[in-house]
């Protein structure tokens, strides 16, 4: 089994409310989250502060976007240095709805991953193909040049606070998950990829999770993988049962 510490990430993307977060982050307390994961609830930046005081003991929360800059005339923008002020030590980018919805490039992805870590915050950089892109066997190839982005904006220190989220965007919400071995696959990949572009020891020490209709039913088989190092749960994070995720390598 991997020394790298599992890793779980919630994120909530556009949902809660101040009621619906206080009724299910008690829950999750409830359920004694004793488990030997690092878990990490993602949520609109307007909830971080609620977050951070009432989260499990021991859970991180996670900005799901910020900005390159850290203060200045950018309307709507949110800074790494705010996320920090408001309790927040991790930050989601690059997700494929980032990328889809707002055209957020490899670049751009590369640059915020830089800039929020320079701020101190953690970050979990995401990555994944379109359907159409598997299907035309180009899955390592767009990762690979997603991820190459983010290798030319970081130093190999940086790394120690990178998690890599594969998410294939074919799988988003859409109840359609990677089987155990694709999954396995795209992760081993990746790590070549960081032994080659960086060096071997960041690849063995990387974090590289799952994304993708993660669930409590096939969290267990997924999280055996050598090379799955935890989840980055959509959906299920806002369901009392994400305590079960949690907890698939216990």
């Amino acid at each position: 089994m991997s020394s790298r510490r599992f890793w779980v990430g919630g994120n909530w993307k556009m949902n809660g409310s101040l009621a619906s977060n206080k009724e299910l982050l008690e829950h999750f307390a409830a359920a004694t989250p004793s488990g030997s994961a690092e878990v990490v609830i993602g949520a609109p930046a307007v909830y971080l502060n609620q977050l951070a005081q009432i989260v499990p003991h021991g859970w991180g929360v996670a900005g799901e976007n910020c900005y390159t800059q850290s203060s200045g005339a950018f309307t709507g923008e949110v800074s790494p240095e705010m996320l920090k002020d408001v309790g927040a030590n991790w930050v989601i980018l690059g997700h494929s709805e980032r990328r889809a919805i707002f055209k957020e490039s490899d670049e751009f992805v590369a640059e915020k991953t830089a800039r929020a870590l320079k701020a101190g915050l953690k970050v979990s950089v995401c990555c994944g193909e379109l359907l159409e892109e598997r299907e035309a066997g180009e899955t390592q190839k767009v990762v690979d040049r997603q991820l190459l982005a983010v290798v030319k904006a970081l130093s190999e220190e940086d790394w120690e606070n990178v998690v890599i989220a594969y998410e294939p965007v074919w799988a988003i919400g859409t109840g359609k998950v990677a089987t155990p071995e694709q999954a396995q696959e795209v992760h081993q990949a990746i790590r070549q990829f960081l032994a080659k572009n960086v060096s071997q020891a960041v690849a063995d020490n990387t974090r590289i999770v799952y994304g993708g209709s993660v669930n409590p039913k096939n969290c267990v088989e997924l999280g055996q993988k050598p090379d799955v190092d935890g989840f980055l749960v959509g959906g299920a994070s806002l369901k009392p049962d994400f305590v079960d995720i949690t907890k698939a390598r216990d």
